[in-house]
């Protein structure tokens, strides 16, 4: 179970690592148990370890006289046993991001920092953000304090980083759902916006049709040859469906003509 808290180990050790084969070092070194159960072990020579294992399935220690560390991974062990402790520490730990504004909890005031979403440093507090939303560094916040972002989900949306102050799938749902019609000829329904792992467009009459698309991070700017929305995004024009190669030959067509 990963814990949020650095291990750090000093001293003089032996240091034995087994896979295929079996090496053995000796010398004063200072082992970094990281949060992962990434298992470091470094001297003072150049900055690559000299022995490591990652993200091992297990990690004991015994601190009993002198401390002894063994990691294991599948056919892999890393056995550290001090001669000589120097020191042994706990550390918490978080993710370091980029500062984007200040905690809004009670009796918090920790920065929260944007990495793999945004957290606070502090109490920990999360918040899921989409991985290409854009968090506004133009001073503007919330009334409950916190900043905003934008997303483009066919239309450039302001919102509360937390999604139960203001919610990105309303404000999607209020502009487009039943804006476009199903594309299945046999079929009369809309396309309602709706969280199926994400933000989609999916048929009303599901599942008697399970006509579906992800709604693209980009902003509606047409339409479609087979009347869907296309949407400019970073990658360029696509349309609502990704398999449809119309909005490209649309594209083309009217350079064309230029």
């Amino acid at each position: 179970m990963i814990d949020d808290a650095i291990r750090v180990l000093a001293g003089d050790c032996t240091v034995i690592a087994e896979a295929d084969d079996r090496s053995e070092y000796r010398g004063r070194v200072t082992t970094i148990v990281k949060p992962d159960n990434t298992v470091l072990v470094h001297d003072i020579d150049g900055y690559q370890p000299v022995a490591w294992l990652t993200r091992a399935d297990s990690v004991s220690s015994d601190r009993a006289g002198d401390f002894t560390l063994v990691a294991k991974k599948d056919t892999q062990t890393l056995r550290i046993a001090a001669h000589e402790q120097d020191g042994f520490a706990h550390y918490p730990a978080s993710a370091a991001g980029t500062p984007v504004g200040t905690c809004q909890n009670e009796n918090c005031d920790g920065e929260l920092v944007r990495s793999k979403g945004v957290h606070c440093v502090d109490c920990g507090t999360r918040y899921g953000i989409p991985t290409d939303a854009t968090i506004k560094d133009d001073q503007s916040y919330c009334d409950c304090g916190l900043p905003r972002m934008r997303v483009e989900r066919g239309l450039a949306f302001d919102v509360c980083l937390d999604r139960n102050c203001e919610s990105l799938d309303e404000a999607v749902r209020e502009a487009f759902d039943r804006e476009w019609d199903c594309p299945e000829s046999n079929c009369d329904g809309d396309l309602r916006i709706l969280r199926r792992g994400g933000l989609i467009a999916g048929c009303e009459h599901y599942p008697e049709c399970d006509t579906g698309f992800a709604m693209p991070a980009g902003v509606v700017d047409g339409e479609c040859g087979c009347g869907l929305p296309t949407f400019e995004t970073h990658g360029g024009t696509r349309c609502l469906d990704a398999t449809c190669d119309r909005a490209v030959a649309r594209h083309v067509e009217a350079a064309s003509d230029d």
